[in-house]
């Protein structure tokens, strides 16, 4: 393997700090009130979350433009959550994309279809949790 970029953190629990590597991550990790916590920090549900998010508008941007496209005004929300699993949680996910006017139809949702097969965020859950795209 030979990876592009690794990104390293380190954390000792839901109650301790995320810090990265190169110290530009620092944050106090809590859990959600939801959950019993304090919700005073973040917790690692939002980081999949902003991380997820972040990733699909942008390989939806290349490849929006590979095609000659504009998808610079999409804009995505990812919302993970922790789902009863017997005896334990899993993760399941929404993902919200606001696609313009110009983007609807199929061009849109054949991109759609091809972001959600490449994005990294997307192909390591697929088949793993359930997702669900919604349009808006």
């Amino acid at each position: 393997m030979n990876p592009v970029y690794t990104a390293s953190a380190t954390s000792s629990g839901r109650d301790a700090r995320a810090v990265s590597s190169d110290g530009r991550l620092d944050l106090r990790l809590a859990m959600p009130k939801e959950m019993g916590g304090t919700g005073d920090g973040t917790n690692p549900e939002q980081l999949l979350a902003a991380g997820w998010a972040a990733c699909f508008s942008t390989v939806m941007d290349l490849i929006a433009e590979g095609r000659g496209l504009d998808a610079k005004d999409v804009a995505v929300t990812a919302e993970v959550s922790l789902v009863p699993n017997g005896p334990g949680l899993a993760l399941a996910a929404v993902l919200r994309v606001e696609m313009p006017d110009h983007l609807r139809g199929p061009d849109g949702e054949k991109l759609l279809e091809a972001t959600h097969r490449s994005c990294p965020y997307s192909t390591a859950t697929q088949g793993n949790i359930p997702v669900e795209i919604i349009v808006e």
